[in-house]
């Protein structure tokens, strides 16, 4: 068995071996006849290239001359044309040239003719220039003036027709400007006055008590004098009993102190007992009926104005210009009416409402306490506004509404322009015959001292002031001038209500007589 197995694998080593070798020579044989036929092909392609390649370069060759012949023949034509347009530039600079040279030759013969004309005006000039020293000397010798007094005068004629001219602008700058703002101011005055609820307040308060008969002045003296010695005493006012029938007079300054006698005299007289009790009690009871309503009137003229949140020293000090006067114009009224008219003018002027009638309500406080402390009752009443907190631009309204004080904001000015406007107004105020007298004498005087003034008359209650002057020697433009002056030295120099009318009068009369 095993030698039956030997001879097998015997047998199937010698077919492998023999497999082998047929199948290595049968490879070669197949691959080296590939390898051939692949090498006849690949020469047969690569002749073909070559023959392809060379008709394809004969004809980039032939291709190559004929773009080579078209670019020639394109840039022998741009050539042409650019030399064409160099031609025309060369002609016209050739002719520009030309141009330029006749001009050069023009401005060179000008250029002599200036020259020859400068030389001239030289020659003229120095001639001119002696002949004008010969006639300064001339004229010196003919006017006897020197060269430096003949300037002056000179100078003072340009410096008065320099003046006539500034005074013809100054003139017509004014005259614009006024004629714009009085149409803006008047409009806005004249809605503050319209609209202002405040009626005529010329009342004063009273001291004239009157009495039933006569023999009621012997009950107020009382016996040896007691009744009327304590009366005088409580209130601080002074009885004045005269002859005067039916009535007494009661004097003091003080007029809260006035009131309070008026009142508590008048319940004595009604209830009939005069004697020291009970004048005390009636004064007791006066004195608390006048504070209570001292209040009740400074809280009803804040809620008029409609002003609140106010410290209430201020709202009592307030009630008491209820007994105030000035030039018979109630106080309190007056303080309410410059309230409205500031609150009015701030309206008009997009300001702060409630501040200006805040304000003109309190402007005239220090009024009410004049009797009491000496000074101005514009300072006295910012001093006490001040110390009762108020706002430091209202307290300096109160301060310079009398210009005692510089003015510093538009507030200012317009409690100023509201205090001017109510203490102006027909039926304000009253003023005394000596005052009035007074301030007519010395508008005439102010408008008297100014050179070419003929006569000044003031008319209108001093609200005007009519200048005649020297028509020879003042012009009309000049007059404008002088009209403007007299009314910047009555500003400075007086104190008035409202504003003052300036007329410059000038008049040239021709006067002849037939005889």
């Amino acid at each position: 068995m095993l030698l039956l197995v030997l001879r097998y694998l015997g047998i199937g080593a010698v077919i492998a071996i023999a497999g082998f070798f047929i199948g290595y020579f049968y490879r070669k044989i197949i691959i080296d006849n590939k390898v051939n036929s692949a090498e006849s092909v690949a020469r047969r392609i690569l002749e073909d290239a070559k023959k392809e390649a060379a008709a394809l370069k004969k004809e980039a060759i032939v291709e190559g001359k004929e773009e080579i012949a078209n670019l020639k023949l394109k840039s022998d034509e741009e050539i042409k044309k650019q030399r064409f347009e160099i031609q025309k530039i060369e002609n016209r600079l050739i002719a520009k040239e030309e141009s330029l040279d006749k001009k050069a030759f023009y401005l060179d013969k000008k250029e002599q003719l200036i020259a020859a004309r400068e030389k001239e005006i030289e020659e003229l000039k120095s001639k001119l220039d002696e002949a004008l020293k010969k006639e300064i000397l001339r004229l010196e010798a003919i006017a006897q003036l020197t060269r430096e007094e003949a300037r002056a005068i000179l100078a003072k004629k340009m410096e008065e027709e320099a003046r006539i001219e500034a005074a013809k602008e100054i003139k017509k700058i004014e005259q614009k400007t006024k004629e714009e703002a009085d149409k803006i101011a008047k409009k806005i005055i004249v809605q503050a006055i319209q609209r202002c609820a405040i009626e005529h307040t010329s009342e004063a308060t009273v001291s004239v008590v009157n009495l039933p008969n006569d023999e009621m002045k012997g009950r107020i003296i009382g016996r040896e004098g007691r009744n009327i010695r304590v009366f005088e005493n409580l209130t601080g006012i002074n009885i004045i009993v005269d002859d005067t029938p039916e009535a007494v007079i009661l004097s003091s300054f003080d007029p809260v102190r006035r009131e309070i006698a008026r009142i508590t005299l008048e319940n004595l007289i009604m209830d009939g007992r005069i004697h020291p009790a009970r004048i005390e009690e009636m004064f007791e009871k006066a004195t608390k009926l006048v504070n209570n309503e001292i209040k009740m009137e400074g809280e009803q003229a804040l809620f008029d104005i409609g002003v609140s949140d106010v410290n209430p020293g201020i709202v009592k000090v307030l009630g008491r210009l209820k007994y105030r006067t000035s030039y018979g114009q109630n106080v309190l009224l007056h303080s309410k009416e410059v309230a409205f008219i500031a609150g009015i003018i701030a309206g008009e002027l997009g300001m702060n409402v409630k501040k200006a009638k805040r304000a003109g309500l309190l402007h005239d406080i220090g009024k009410a306490l004049t009797h009491d402390i000496e000074g101005s009752h514009a300072l006295i009443g910012a001093e006490l506004a001040r110390r009762l907190h108020e706002d430091e631009e209202i307290v300096h309204a109160i301060e310079s509404h009398h210009n005692e004080v510089e003015v510093q904001t538009f507030l200012d000015v317009i409690i100023q322009a509201a205090d001017s406007i109510s203490g102006s107004r027909p039926g304000a105020r009253r003023e005394t015959i000596e005052s009035y007298i007074k301030r007519l004498e010395t508008l005439e005087k102010i408008a008297t001292e100014f050179q070419g003034i003929e006569k000044a008359y003031a008319i209108q209650a001093g609200r005007e002031i009519r200048v005649m002057v020297k028509p020879e020697e003042v012009s009309d433009d000049i007059a404008s001038v002088i009209a403007k002056d007299i009314a910047k030295k009555i500003e400075s120099e007086m104190e008035y209500p409202g504003q003052i009318k300036v007329t410059v009068i000038r008049e040239s009369r021709a006067v002849e007589y037939a005889k």
